[in-house]
């Protein structure tokens, strides 16, 4: 009778079980069955809430040495949180396997991103708030339900904005005329409205003065098109482009497993994170019956967009798309024939609601081949013979819509070891109103009485390399004319100039275009048959610096962006350039202070971080929608090969034997022998 009576007052902790089976490789995403395993662990044993959030939850990545050593550890979950009564940012390890919470660690000062839920409920908040609503009404707004509000970042402009105190949004308003309607074209021009997520009130409604509301639309839509005096334009629409079918009738060459993707001689893994979006693991190339690595994990860790306007509403427009908002959030569900052609393979990403629950974004990451061109090609003038072989490529991308703007980030891998990385900008430029006849000095004219603030965006590629192995080197390549003397006697000499980047300290470094520098990945313990040690190089693509002075947000914030390369020893805990809290804060994070250890980076464990800007002066044609401008950067094969990797490329129409892109194709009669 005691033994019944113990066991009939026991208290059963519930036990959310995870199948370890279902889950093939430890660097998987998290499925939805974990995102809500981890949840409610999280508030059972923590005794959470409806005033804790769940702002991020993905997988606790495993150490790289366990992931490489082909160990299966126990699957975890990083958790962030934020504690609205107590206003703190919380993060927290779950162990899937073990049922618990194996950390709790309370950040001081920091500022986690906000979620969607709360975003809606502040819009809510601004809509009902009379000082908000007579300021509308000042504008000669009629109706304020008409007024579409866009979230930003409050940034850092001074000790008001300390993310120890408050946690704060800045709520920017446009007018429309209809539900389509393109409200980027009447911005309300000085109206700055801040509220406080934690507390959920209105903290301050600033009416920097009324400018008048442009006076036309800016649509896009096809229905919506007019000309000036209201002329439809519908039926104006282009007729003459004929299709272009892209057609692979015995499929795609590429195979998935899970998140693993096998295409020619190429391996790697993918996955994602809300905050960082798409990431890429275990890049590698199958090479003479071995397989190399080249990149542990390769991922976008920031994009960051500065505005180099002085006006009240502008000045404060500082965003830190990835640590302030998460890009994971903002990815598109992608649509055949629209964001992609061909034998397409699409991903769902799963990610998480502000109360634990998993999210569904369908189609979010696109897998493709497309062709590319020519891979090489030469025509004998001798022989007359011709030999061509054509590129191709495959693609991992994925689209993400911050507010106005729409970026597309595309992963390339080619037939001859090249990846490349590029960002695509489209979308509504962002918009501010100006007195009619005025001239806008920090931004162009778009439309009467509408313009387009000047500003830049940064992107930061934080590159794990590992090529050939994991003690690596890196060293900046300069081309470098040599003296006149009696080894140049004739002035044109000049060579490739390597300089090794041998400690942190050493290695912040910015393009040259003039001298063509770029850097390599060296692995100085293996070597080529010709000698060399086996590398990649980075390429650097188009770039600019920011233009923000000493003492602007952009200089006290975002110090990466003042340099374009970075080169840090591995720490798995340093994953973002502009650190892991850059929402509010009023100082730098990151970069600069990742290298204030001044750790040795000669056949170590490096991490390669580039940076890239686009520099955006806005024109007249990028209004009312942008065309897409793209930036971006290469990485290739220096000496990792010991000859031209796409050799061995079959001739174009091999299979059906029509190829005319191989043998004596006569071209050049009069120079073969027999004539």
């Amino acid at each position: 009778h005691g033994a019944h009576q113990q066991r009939s007052t026991e208290v059963h902790e519930p036990r959310y079980e995870v199948s370890r089976a279902s889950v093939g490789h430890p660097l998987e995403p998290l499925t939805a069955e974990e995102i809500t395993a981890a949840s409610a662990i999280l508030k059972r044993d923590r005794g959470l809430d409806e005033t804790t959030l769940f702002v991020t939850i993905e997988l606790h990545e495993p150490r790289k040495r366990a992931v490489l050593d082909g160990q299966r550890p126990e699957r975890e979950a990083f958790v962030v949180l934020r504690d609205r009564d107590k206003l703190s940012t919380i993060e927290a390890v779950v162990s899937l396997a073990r049922n618990a919470v194996r950390s709790w660690w309370e950040v001081p000062g920091a500022q986690a991103i906000p979620t969607l839920e709360e975003l809606a409920e502040c819009e809510a908040l601004v809509r009902a708030d009379p000082r908000w609503i007579e300021a509308i009404l000042r504008r000669g707004v009629t109706d304020p339900s008409l007024v579409t509000i866009d979230a930003w970042t409050a940034g850092n402009t001074g000790p008001a904005d300390d993310p120890a105190q408050r946690r704060l949004i800045r709520m920017l308003c446009y007018v429309q005329s209809s539900w389509d309607d393109n409200a980027y074209a009447r911005p309300v021009e000085g109206l700055d409205t801040v509220v406080d997520l934690d507390w959920m009130e209105v903290v301050d409604v600033v009416d920097h003065g009324v400018v008048p509301l442009p006076p036309r639309p800016g649509n896009y839509l096809p229905e919506l098109l007019v000309e000036p005096g209201n002329v439809p334009t519908f039926d104006r629409l282009r007729d003459d482009l004929r299709p272009i079918e892209i057609s692979q009738p015995e499929g795609p060459s590429f195979t998935v497993k899970g998140h693993a993707i096998a295409w020619q001689k190429w391996r790697l893994r993918f996955g994602y994170t809300p905050r960082e979006g798409l990431v890429l693991h275990q890049i590698s190339y199958y090479d003479r019956g071995r397989l190399r690595p080249i990149i542990y994990r390769a991922s976008l860790s920031e994009l960051y967009v500065p505005y180099g306007d002085p006006n009240p509403i502008h000045r404060v427009k500082n965003v830190f798309d990835e640590g302030e908002l998460g890009l994971g959030f903002m990815l598109n569900s992608l649509q055949l024939g629209c964001d992609c052609l061909g034998e397409i393979q699409y991903f769902d990403v799963v990610i998480n609601d502000g109360a634990g629950n998993p999210l569904t974004l369908p189609n979010a990451i696109c897998l493709h081949e497309e062709d590319y061109g020519i891979a090489w090609k030469h025509t004998d003038l001798v022989t007359g013979k011709v030999e061509t072989r054509r590129q191709r490529r495959l693609v991992l991308s994925c689209f993400a819509t911050a507010n106005n703007y729409d970026y597309g980030f595309f992963w390339y891998f080619y037939l001859d070891g090249t990846i490349q990385f590029e960002t695509k900008l489209t979308g509504i430029i962002s918009t501010g109103a100006i007195s009619d006849g005025a001239s806008p000095p920090c931004g162009t004219l778009v439309a009467p009485g509408l313009y387009a603030p000047n500003h830049q965006h940064f992107f930061n590629v934080r590159l794990d390399m590992c090529v050939d192995g994991e003690r690596n080197s890196v060293y900046e390549v300069d081309a470098t004319a040599l003296p006149v003397g009696s080894d140049n006697p004739a002035g044109n000499a000049w060579v490739a100039r390597s300089t090794l980047l041998a400690r942190e300290s050493e290695a912040a470094r910015r393009v040259d275009p003039l001298v063509g520098r770029y850097w390599t990945v060296v692995n100085p313990t293996v070597r080529s048959d010709l000698g060399q040690p086996v590398g990649y190089k980075l390429v650097p693509g188009e770039n600019v610096l920011p233009l923000a002075q000493e003492g602007s947000q952009t200089q006290r914030r975002a110090g990466f962006a003042y340099h374009h390369l970075w080169v840090t020893a591995y720490d798995p805990a340093q994953r973002y350039a502009a650190g892991d809290y850059p929402n509010q804060r009023a100082d730098d994070g990151g970069l600069p202070v990742y290298v204030q250890a001044d750790r040795p980076l000669v056949d170590a464990d490096v991490v390669v971080w580039y940076t890239f800007g686009a520099h955006h002066v806005p024109r007249p044609e990028d209004w009312p929608v942008m065309p897409v401008a793209s930036v971006g950067f290469h990485l290739k094969p220096v000496g990792f090969f010991d000859g031209n990797p796409a050799l061995d490329l079959p001739r174009p129409n091999a299979r059906t034997r029509t190829s005319r892109c191989g043998g004596d194709q006569g071209s050049y009669p009069h120079l073969r022998p027999e004539c």
